[in-house]
């Protein structure tokens, strides 16, 4: 991702939900152009946000092995605004995933109050058309990283979520192994 649309995560449970966290600030360019004089976040943001927190939680339950896509969003709900000063809480919620996609459901709320609803609906690429300016999996981890997923983050069955041993260490992609 050349762009991140959330701060960090604040939970993370492998193959299920995810939750981050992305706060609004004056410092954000494109706030001063939409709209000048009455900042606020673009909704298009918040869905790359959503997209952003339910994409690595997809692309973590596959271990990194699968290419991961923002294909549509089927469903989309605002309810609010979001301005400088504000934090956003981003939910998602694994719905299914398949041999070709993965679709989460995904909210933002502004405190207590819901901001916006979707569904979003991902794509898995395997070679071909897109190949060239994807991540690759060890970016991707790194990016969970940064993000410090592996600090908050639960596998399904509840123990602590491990690095991928290849991450830090010497290795592929292909020698990850599961706690």
């Amino acid at each position: 991702m050349r762009w991140y649309w959330i701060d960090r995560y604040i939970e993370f449970e492998s193959g299920r939900y995810a939750k981050a966290i992305k706060n609004i600030t004056l410092a954000e360019d494109h706030l001063h152009d939409h709209f000048p004089g009455y900042p606020l976040m673009p909704n298009s943001l918040v869905v790359e946000g959503l997209a952003q927190t339910g994409g690595l939680l997809v692309c973590e339950h596959y271990q990194f092995q699968v290419k991961v896509v923002l294909a549509k969003v089927p469903k989309a709900q605002f309810y609010c605004e979001a301005h400088p000063g504000d934090s956003l809480i981003y939910t998602t919620t694994i719905d299914y995933v398949q041999r070709d996609g993965a679709m989460v459901t995904a909210t933002s709320h502004k405190g207590d109050r819901l901001q916006a609803e979707m569904e979003i609906v991902f794509a898995h690429l395997n070679g071909g058309l897109g190949q060239k300016i994807l991540l690759n999996p060890k970016d991707l981890a790194q990016t969970m990283r940064v993000l410090r997923v592996f600090e908050v983050g639960r596998a399904a069955d509840g123990s602590p979520l491990v690095e991928p041993a290849w991450l830090s260490g010497p290795g592929k992609p292909e020698q990850s192994r599961r706690p």
